[in-house]
């Protein structure tokens, strides 16, 4: 007999979540492993990055990109091994960054992956700290919050790997930094080592009178991850000229109704007139893709120096990804949430 065909586990989409997501929302599915032809190459999964903005991709709701279709593997990026090549530019063994999804194999003609080498010494970096949360992080707070010696900046999300990036480049530009986490643990980790001059827990009742206690001065920056009642304390301590990179709302990506209460859009338009606020949100790739490359020059720079300090939270194996992912909208994670889908060649 032949030996058995080399079997694929993907994670799809089976239905679209009414609110929070639910296990019942993915299928863990076993097909035959795809076969690269020519001038393609096998894509062994090893690292699957878990973001916010999948959940977005779960809901057929119009937004800045196509939603995942019912029945598709979950989309999200991947560093891999080539583990079989028929591309000249691709050899056995080689990491590459690519965007497989929620799958331990997969086929590329080679114009969707970045080369990372032979043998990077943190290959999962490119998905964090040298990727798109770091470039998120970098070009929202430098290009649109402008951060000045002397500024105060909040920070939501304080600790996951948006926030922790751009709290510790706030700090080496002369900022005042105050975060927002959940939780003491993360309240201490951002300022013992992280380096930021104060922690919020957001879950705390006097969370609003907190924040103002904390930044006596008001709020030059407040770098947007979360919404919903942080945004609502850092309102009326904003600084006349304040800068709100909007990178995400968190708090909201759940919702499936607006949220109950006043009115309260007069107020926010009033105070952007009023103190001349800068309010923009930005698609990192979109927007910044042509950056790129000044991003990683700077981050690889101030990771060799000890500037940046970086935390992973890796998760074994694919099954567990709907669980963690689940967890990470809840708030659940600490760092950036990695999932290990196969041992490295």
């Amino acid at each position: 007999m032949g030996q058995m065909a080399e079997r694929n586990r993907r994670i799809v989409l089976a239905s679209r979540p009414v609110g929070a997501p639910t296990k019942d929302n993915f299928r863990l599915e076993e097909v035959l492993q795809p076969i690269p032809g020519e001038g393609q190459v096998l894509l062994r999964s090893i690292y699957l990055s878990l973001d916010p903005y999948m959940r977005g991709r779960m809901s057929d709701a119009p937004s800045y990109a196509p939603p995942v279709n019912i029945d598709e593997v979950m989309v999200g990026a991947t560093v891999c091994q080539i583990e079989e090549s028929h591309h000249p530019d691709f050899k056995v063994g080689e990491w590459v960054l690519a965007y497989s999804g929620w799958q331990s194999y997969a086929v590329s003609d080679g114009s969707d992956l970045t080369p990372l080498g032979k043998n990077p010494a943190t290959p999962s970096y490119a998905l964090g700290i040298l990727g798109m949360p770091g470039f998120t992080a970098y070009m929202g707070l430098l290009d649109i919050g402008k951060p000045q010696s002397g500024d105060t900046l909040v920070v939501a999300a304080a600790t996951g790997p948006v926030g922790a990036t751009v709290g510790q480049i706030g700090k080496l530009k002369g900022c005042r930094v105050v975060g927002v986490a959940g939780g003491a643990e993360k309240c201490t980790y951002a300022k013992e080592t992280l380096g930021f001059d104060e922690c919020l827990d957001h879950k705390s009742s006097d969370f609003a009178e907190q924040l103002k206690e904390a930044c006596p001065k008001g709020i030059d920056i407040y770098y947007e991850n979360v919404g919903g009642k942080v945004f609502d304390a850092v309102l009326p301590l904003l600084n006349v000229g304040a800068r709100i990179p909007v990178c995400g709302l968190v708090s909201r990506y759940n919702a499936t109704k607006l949220p109950d209460g006043p009115d309260r859009m007069s107020v926010l338009m009033g105070t952007i007139l009023v103190k001349r606020i800068t309010v923009k949100g930005f698609i990192i790739f979109d927007d910044y893709g042509h950056r790129y490359d000044e991003f990683a020059t700077e981050m690889s720079k101030m990771l060799s120096e000890g500037n940046i300090h970086y935390r992973e939270q890796i998760v074994d194996g694919l099954a567990n990804a709907p669980d963690a992912f689940i967890g990470m909208l809840e708030g659940h994670n600490f760092g950036k949430l990695v999932i290990r889908v196969n041992n490295p060649l």
